[in-house]
């Protein structure tokens, strides 16, 4: 009998698996049946950007975190495909930090080029899976809401890439019951129009703090501060934004800060994480970590220890992103398909260790850069993923790190060359800062004037 696989999500992750199994396919391998379970109406996960928060049309808790002016905060060339780049998707240059509807609409190019809406069932919340140690198979029930009915399903692997970045962390600070003004999680950060005039505070040191903030800022907030416990970006920001100790407790509109500072604001965005949360998976299946750069209990990263039939994509802590996502997936796949044998469980746990003695060496961030890479490197060579120059991807991180420091507000100008093509990005029409139409039509006229206005003047 065929085996079947269920794919949890149709984000990134999921479709990366999608994507393996039908390269095998048309390279003439006989794959499992594939049935992909979405609970949104399109797929893509966290790049649907949607203006609801709390709950969607069907009650289910909505999964997007994405804001309406976000723009790529790390260059396109460390997120390009192996097999789709993106002068293959446009018809040709585009500049290295390009907004979000720019983004998507290449996530998607890739997903039409092979036909993979075929096997995702939309509208579908998966509400349970259970595993049957007798006949060693999954049961999967889901929640149709097409036909407002819910069924199950059985198979024989279940891959869970639903992503760890929607269910929000949300620490309580002393006052937050009686503060006048707005707090929200950054899982509910929409538009920065917002908070055009105010003044906000941000909880937290992460990229989406760093983001977040800065896109206050472009919008015309009146100041930003940032406050955390794990110490200072140390960015050279702006005037109107600082950095601060932990919030020790609100009064009124008066934050009060670890130093024994204090300052009136007139919201607070938590920017503190996110939780790994599998609400519908049985405690045995269920995966237990933190946002780290290598879970535990995962072998490869990918298998689950309690039942090496349980896939995890997407499951770290991130610098690369969509490759990363298509590497496990590739490596993955291949196991499914008996291309790759799975060691005794002494051989898996010794690998285990090795990473997560690797993890604890970690002191930079270049230094968990160069991790990651070392990491997909060694799940590319076991798999016949595309080459894509993963440690020239690296040397592009560190270069961004760098930007960063030197212009927090500017680095989204630079470019940068493709690691998969060789071409630079082409420039920007303005400053980012000065850019407020990223819609994809404005986005793609501007800098191909801007393309043209600096190939004429290199003349």
């Amino acid at each position: 009998m065929k085996q079947r696989v269920a794919i949890l999500g149709a984000g990134p992750s999921g479709l990366a698996q999608l994507r393996a199994f039908e390269t095998a396919r048309r390279q003439g391998y006989e794959t499992p049946e594939l049935v992909c379970y979405e609970k949104q109406s399109d797929l893509g996960g966290l790049w649907n950007y949607t203006w609801r928060t709390g709950q969607d049309e069907n009650g289910e808790p909505v999964h997007g975190s994405m804001y309406r002016y976000l723009w790529s905060n790390a260059p396109k060339e460390c997120l390009e495909f192996a097999d789709y780049s993106f002068e293959e998707h446009f018809g040709r240059a585009i500049p290295s930090y390009p907004p979000r509807a720019v983004l998507r609409d290449y996530i998607m190019g890739r997903v039409d080029n092979f036909n993979l809406r075929q096997y995702i069932r939309f509208n579908t919340a998966v509400r349970w899976v259970s595993y049957d140690e007798t006949d060693e198979t999954f049961t999967v029930t889901v929640m149709d809401h097409n036909d407002d009915e819910m069924y199950s399903e059985v198979f024989d692997y279940v891959v869970v890439a639903t992503g760890h970045f929607s269910t929000p962390n949300t620490p309580y600070f002393e006052g937050f019951n009686t503060f006048p003004g707005r707090v929200l999680h950054a899982h509910e950060f929409r538009d920065a129009c917002e908070f055009t005039g105010k003044r906000v505070l941000m909880i937290g040191s992460s990229y989406s703090a760093e983001d977040i903030g800065s896109q206050c800022y472009k919008y015309g907030a009146t100041s930003v501060t940032f406050s955390s416990r794990s110490g200072p970006m140390g960015f050279d920001w702006p005037e109107s934004m600082r950095e601060v100790p932990l919030l020790q407790r609100m009064d009124g509109n008066t934050a009060h800060f670890a130093d024994g500072t204090s300052e009136d604001v007139d919201a607070v965005v938590l920017c503190t994480g996110y939780l790994h949360h599998f609400p519908f998976l049985s405690s045995s299946l269920r995966l237990r970590t933190h946002n780290r750069m290598y879970v535990p209990s995962l072998y490869k990263g990918i298998f689950f220890e309690g039942n090496r039939k349980v896939i995890y994509l997407g499951m770290q802590d991130q610098y690369f992103t969509f490759n990363y996502f298509d590497v496990q997936a590739w490596y993955a796949r291949d196991v499914m398909l008996g291309r790759i044998t799975l060691p005794d469980e002494g051989t898996m746990v010794d690998d285990q260790k090795k990473w997560l003695v690797g993890e604890e060496a970690l002191e930079t961030e270049e230094d968990e850069i160069d991790f990651q890479a070392a990491y997909i490197r060694e799940l590319m060579q076991e798999t016949d993923y595309p080459e894509f120059g993963v440690e020239q991807q690296a040397e592009l991180f560190k270069q961004w790190e760098m930007a960063k420091q030197e212009d927090i507000m500017g680095y989204r100008n630079r470019n940068y060359p493709s690691t998969v093509t060789g071409v630079v990005g082409t420039p920007l029409p303005d400053h980012w800062l000065e850019l407020r139409d990223d819609s994809l039509e404005t986005f793609m006229t501007n800098t191909l004037l801007a393309s043209e206005a600096a190939a004429g003047g290199a003349q």
